[in-house]
């Protein structure tokens, strides 16, 4: 949430959404590679807990950036509803590179909005997040973060990746 009106308007309260937006995108990455962790094969847990690691490092770099900025950092849900059911191996996998997606996406406009070292930093997170998408999936993208968005499969913009929240 941004803590004052002031903060809501201009090219600073831009930034601020946009990086609130990548927060909650990251705190839906971390919950639902919890899922993946839980249902993917023995041969790619190993990458499965070095994309929740990566995805909870960039949560934490995200609340510091929304505290600088002036503004209160967003909660993680208790829950987040997933894309599909995951049942098995194969669906984590899928999942794993749907996140992936999702999550650059969000990079993609964090790019936009910010500027310096900030867009710098968007623009290695989002590269971080097409490379794992490439080996959950197999294959990529032209333009990842915005050829998803053209095709109706990415979260729009500020969405959080695991869809809507599902609060219990």
């Amino acid at each position: 949430m941004l803590t004052s009106t002031a903060t809501e308007n201009g090219a600073h309260g831009a930034g601020l959404r946009a990086l609130q937006s990548a927060l909650a995108a990251e705190h839906a990455a971390v919950y639902g590679y919890g899922v993946v962790g839980g249902r993917i094969g023995a041969d790619r847990r190993k990458e499965a807990q070095e994309g929740y690691d990566a995805h909870r490092a960039r949560r934490d770099e995200l609340r510091r950036g929304v505290r600088d900025l002036g503004g209160t950092p967003q909660a993680a849900a208790a829950a987040y509803e997933l894309p599909f059911p995951v049942p098995d191996a194969a669906a984590a996998v899928r999942l794993a590179a749907e996140l992936e997606d999702r999550v650059a996406a969000v990079y993609a406009d964090l790019v936009r909005a910010g500027d310096g070292a900030r867009r710098r930093d968007a623009a290695g997170a989002l590269r971080e997040a097409a490379v794992r998408a490439v080996r959950w999936r197999g294959s990529g993208v032209a333009f990842p973060g915005l050829t998803e968005r053209a095709q109706g499969a990415g979260a729009p913009s500020g969405a959080a990746p695991g869809a809507a929240a599902d609060r219990h």
